[in-house]
Order: structure tokens, then sequence, then C-alpha cells
């Protein structure tokens, strides 16, 4: 089964959200409303950090992968931005041969926006699931740059950060294995990465509708039901949204981990292993308990995914 073998992460030194309010473009009612009611604080965020600096600084924290760079027959990179650098740079590739994963297959997934991350996890335990050596593993690095105001902040929604994770995937494992998954697209009008006015009150309108759906089809999967999690770690969007998708599950404020959006900002994909790498951390899980985390991507894809610790 599906398993996360390491997990590690990485972001820039958070600074006050109000220091970057120029930058992000944004009114100081807007940042009042980010602050109050949607929770964001600081933001992991650097100019001076490059792309691929933020990739190999969680990917180098990986303590299993040292030795075993040859099991790795798959990177796969997450992401909402189709490309953060120029051809023909390819920040992924440098950082995979600094890695010396030299025998994987590396490619990237981008239809689900940050949505992806959870589909990269699901998608790597099916390719595992195809290898003969039962030690074969997959990286998922996840996680992006915030080049410019328009990946920088979703208006009305989050700001974003650069934080990011590395995860470690095998085919067998005893900690945190994927027990339910499902996704599903609801097209939401829009060209760009920030939806248009139009496209912003259709995903508002269909939000807690898909959400609710696809919880529902990954808990189905998984044969359990809400009140069988011990915690839910949504995306880092939205601090009262997001508790009152988790009360509605019948779940307590305690099992609702929303920590990092006023410590990260929105990490794109990686919000998921973010947020696993901190109840980790904190040890608000024990060995068995099954969790709930979440993911939205604009566009709209909405997935959810089941895992047991």
């Amino acid at each position: 089964m599906t398993a996360i073998l390491e997990l590690a992460s990485y972001a820039p030194v958070a600074t006050p959200i109000a220091q970057h309010q120029e930058r992000l473009g944004v009114s100081d009612a807007d940042l009042r409303r980010m602050t109050r009611a949607f929770g964001y604080d600081r933001v992991a965020a650097d100019r001076e950090v490059t792309e691929a600096e933020l990739v190999y600084g969680a990917a180098s924290k990986l303590t299993t992968l040292k030795g075993r760079e040859e099991d790795v027959r798959y990177v796969l990179r997450p992401r909402t931005t189709r490309s953060a650098s120029a051809y023909p740079a390819s920040p992924l590739q440098d950082v995979v041969t600094e890695l010396g994963l030299h025998r994987a297959r590396t490619f990237a997934l981008n239809e689900q926006a940050c949505a992806s991350g959870l589909l990269a996890l699901d998608l790597a335990g099916a390719l595992l699931a195809r290898e003969e050596d039962p030690e074969a593993t997959a990286l998922i690095i996840v996680g992006e740059k915030t080049y410019g105001a328009v990946a920088s902040v979703i208006p009305g929604m989050a700001v974003l950060g650069e934080g990011t994770a590395a995860v470690l995937v095998g085919a067998h494992g005893e900690r945190d294995r994927l027990v339910g998954y499902s996704a599903t697209t609801q097209p939401v009008g829009g060209g760009r990465l920030a939806m248009d006015e139009a496209g912003t009150k259709e995903f508002g309108a269909v939000y807690s509708e898909r959400l609710t759906a696809v919880i529902a089809a990954a808990l189905e999967v998984a044969g359990l039901t809400a009140q069988d999690l011990a915690m839910y770690l949504p995306h880092n969007v939205g601090r009262i949204l997001c508790q009152r998708t988790g009360s509605a599950l019948g779940l307590k404020r305690d099992q609702i981990f929303t920590d990092n959006i006023g410590r990260y900002g929105h990490c794109w994909g990686a919000d998921p292993f973010l947020n696993l790498a901190s109840v980790t951390e904190l040890g608000l899980l024990n060995p068995g308990d099954h969790y709930l985390t979440t993911s939205v991507g604009l566009g709209a894809t909405f997935a959810a995914a089941v895992l047991q610790h």
C-alpha cells in the first residue's frame, strides 16, 4: 500500500505580510481582511532564494534517500504554474542531478493546480505498484516560487508562500499509508492563475458541495467515517473556511490544524505535506491514527486523501 517513507520540508524565513503589502498590491482593507478573517500573519517568501534552492532545501533533508539514490524510479513535480524558469533552464533537473537520482524518470503534474500534490501521492503509488523491485521509491517535490504579484496573492482568497516539501514514497510501508483518495474537477471560468469575477463567484458557489463530495468519496474508499478521523489537515486557505469544513465533519476545533496558515501562507500544493510535517513534529498524531487532508486547485479541482499514521 502506498506509504510516505519520509517527509522533509523547507521554507524561507517568514516575515509579516504587512511588509509585503506593496509587492502584493493589496489595499489596507484587503490586508485587514487577510489577517483578521483569513488568519494570515506571516508569509514565507524571499526574493533572494531561487526555485532550485527551495527545491533542494527540502530534498536534501531526506536522510533515507542517501545511499538509496538508485532506488528512486520517479521524481514527480506537482505545480500550479507551468514553469518559473525560461527554457532551457530546469531547476528541478539541476536538483535531480545534484541528488544523484540518475535512474529516475522526472516529470511535472500541473493540470490540477494546487490539488496536484495529492494527485502526485496517489500516482506515485500506482507507478510503484507496477515495479518488480519492492525497494523502488518515488520522490515528490512540491512547492513553488512566488514570482510577481500575480503569483503571490489570490485576490480575496490567499497569500502565497514558498514553503516546499520533499516526500519519499514507497509501495509498502508501516506509517502514513494512503488508504483513500478522491478528486473531481469542476470547470470554472478564468484564463489566468487568478480567476475573473464571474469565475470567483462560481467557485464560491460550488466550493463546499464539491469538497464535501470528495471527502465523502475518500472516506468511502478507506472504509471509514468522519468519526474515525483523529485530525483534519486542510490546505492553508482561510482559517474560518477550514474550521467550517472540519466542523461539518463533526470534528472539534483542536482536531483541525490551521496553524500554518499564519506561519507560512498558502504554499501551493505543498500545504498538505507541510501540515503533516508540523503535526508529526508536534506529536499530534499517534501510530494508527487516521487523518484527512484536502487541497483545492483553481480551475477547479477538489481533492481529498485519507491516510493512516
